[in-house]
């Protein structure tokens, strides 16, 4: 069975840096791209950032340019989201997801405290 596991949210100050890291079981992610997606409150989900396979290309949503990082250790299964100078407006439920497969995570809580 193929499961995704979010970790590393928290409560942080604006200005401050977090990472989270996805973590997958049941199968191997090095052939597979992953996205992070993140739903504020009261809001729709919307996409963060993705990378492909072997990491060698990455994309981000232009509100998280410049400020998140998405990278992936194949090696350890996991991929990872670096966020650097968060703001208030990044609060959040952060997913990540394998398009391919219509695979979520349940997602890590970030609050961003002004």
């Amino acid at each position: 069975q193929v499961q995704l596991v979010e970790s590393g949210g928290g409560l942080v100050q604006a200005g401050g840096s977090l990472r989270l890291s996805c973590a997958a079981s049941g199968i191997i992610t090095s052939i597979y791209a992953v996205r992070w997606y993140r739903q504020p409150p009261g809001k729709q989900r919307e996409l963060v950032a993705g990378i492909n396979s072997d990491g060698s290309t990455n994309y981000y949503a232009n509100s998280m340019k410049g400020r998140f990082t998405i990278s992936r250790d194949n090696a350890k299964n996991t991929v990872y989201l670096q966020m650097n100078s968060p703001k208030p407006e990044d609060t959040a439920i952060y997913y990540c997801n394998l398009p391919s497969r219509n695979v979520w995570g349940q997602g890590t809580q970030v609050t961003v405290s002004s």
